[in-house]
C-alpha cells in the first residue's frame, strides 16, 4: 500500500484526505496543462472531497476545465475547484485592509469556502480609517477565526487581535511602497504584534491562511 499514485512526472498523495480531511491541493504555476489534468484526475478518482488547483491563470484554467468536467473557476482568487464542500459549522471572517489586498483575501475566502467553511468577507477595513473596522466589531466577535490580510505597515491583525478572543491568522501582502520590501515589512510587523497569540502565514499566502482555518475546524469537528 503506497498511499500515492506514480504518474511518472508526479506522485499525487492519494492518502492525504484520510490524514488531513482534504485531498492534496495542486499548486498550478510551473505545471503544464497536461500535468495538472493528470494529477486532478488521480485525486478525483482516489478521494471523495474537494479537489483544488491554486494560482491558476484564466487560460490555463479554461484548458484544464475543458478536459476535466465539473470544475468551477474563480478568476479573482485564481482557484479551480471540483466537488466543493458545504455545511461545516465553522464561521470564518476574512478581513482585508485595502482594496489592493483583495486578490490575496479572495484566495483565502475562496479556498476556505471550497473546503466548506462558513465564510464572511469584510473588505477595505484598514486602520487608516479605524471607524470602518470598529463598525464591524459584532461580525468579528461572532467568528470562530479571523483571517486578516494587510500590506503597508501590517497593523490590521494587531487591532483585530485586541478585539476578539478567537484565533487570528495574519496574512502579510506585498502591497505598498518601497519600504514595504515586497511584504517583508508587514510580515515582521505581524510577527512582532503586541496582540498575543496572533499567528502569521507567508507573504501573499491566502491559501495558507485558509488551510490553517481548515485545520482548526477539522479538530473541532473531530472533538
Amino acid at each position: 500500500m503506497t498511499g500515492f499514485e506514480d504518474l511518472g512526472y508526479a506522485r499525487p498523495d492519494t492518502d492525504r484526505e484520510a490524514r488531513m480531511g482534504v485531498p492534496e491541493v495542486v499548486y498550478g504555476p510551473g505545471k503544464t496543462v497536461e500535468q495538472i489534468v493528470g494529477v486532478v484526475r488521480s485525486l478525483l478518482a482516489a478521494n471523495d472531497g474537494p479537489v483544488l488547483v491554486t494560482r491558476l491563470e484564466p487560460d490555463a484554467a479554461a484548458a484544464v476545465a475543458a478536459q476535466v468536467p465539473g470544475g468551477t473557476y474563480d478568476r479573482v482568487a485564481r482557484l479551480l475547484v471540483w466537488r466543493p464542500a458545504t455545511g461545516r459549522e465553522f464561521r470564518l471572517v476574512v478581513a482585508s485592509a485595502g482594496t489592493s489586498d483583495q486578490p490575496v483575501a479572495a484566495e483565502a475566502a475562496a479556498v476556505a469556502a471550497a473546503l466548506g467553511l462558513d465564510v464572511h468577507e469584510l473588505r477595505d477595513v484598514g486602520v487608516a480609517g479605524l471607524h470602518r473596522l470598529l463598525a464591524e466589531t459584532g461580525e468579528l466577535q461572532a467568528a470562530d477565526a479571523v483571517v486578516c490580510v494587510a500590506g503597508m505597515e501590517g497593523a490590521l491583525p494587531s487591532v483585530v487581535g485586541g478585539l476578539v478572543g478567537c484565533p487570528v491568522i495574519a496574512v502579510p501582502t506585498s502591497v505598498g511602497y518601497g519600504a514595504v520590501l515586497e511584504g517583508v515589512t508587514p510580515l515582521l510587523a505581524m510577527l512582532s504584534s503586541c496582540a498575543s497569540g496572533v499567528v502569521v502565514v507567508n507573504i501573499d499566502s491566502g491559501f495558507g491562511a485558509a488551510m490553517a482555518a481548515h485545520r482548526m475546524a477539522l479538530r473541532l469537528a473531530q472533538r
